[in-house]
């Protein structure tokens, strides 16, 4: 068996694990308290579908574009549904957020559902824009007929 080879592997491996380990995103423990996000326990939805969740974010700094994602599901179906997106301002200051989406018309109804919000930046790494996650927050919550 040829050495120079797998050692050329090994450290092509080495350094990509390197890299990736560079560019690994923030953990929220790790930024916490000034990296968060919540989610109201009431969203809204209209009869078209439309729905409307909303919250609070704080991040401290950035270097590129942040932005808070939320997506919801109801039951027991593993399928999510974006809803919207809202530019974040990092500043240190607690800030609302408010995203409104309609998903297939029909697959969200008044009731129990759950939410998650991230706050996300998208930093350049190599050229390429890539996420880095300040916070994310999942919450049970009841949306209503606006």
């Amino acid at each position: 068996m040829r050495v120079r080879p797998l050692l050329g592997t090994t450290a092509g491996a080495a350094l990509l694990l390197l890299a990736g380990a560079t560019a690994a995103p923030a953990t929220a423990s790790a930024a916490a308290p000034y990296e968060t996000v919540t989610v109201d326990a009431v969203g809204r939805i209209t009869a078209d579908g439309t729905v409307t969740l909303s919250g609070t974010y704080r991040c401290r700094s950035a270097v590129g574009p942040v932005f808070v994602s939320s997506s919801v599901s109801q039951g027991v179906s593993t399928t999510r549904y974006g809803i919207g997106g809202t530019r974040a301002v990092c500043d240190g200051v607690k800030h609302r957020w408010v995203n409104t989406g309609r998903p297939t018309p029909g697959v969200l109804a008044p009731g129990a559902a759950h939410v998650e919000a991230t706050l996300m930046e998208l930093r350049t790494f190599s050229g390429l824009p890539l996420p880095s996650f300040h916070a994310v927050h999942g919450r049970d919550i009841s949306l209503t007929r606006r």
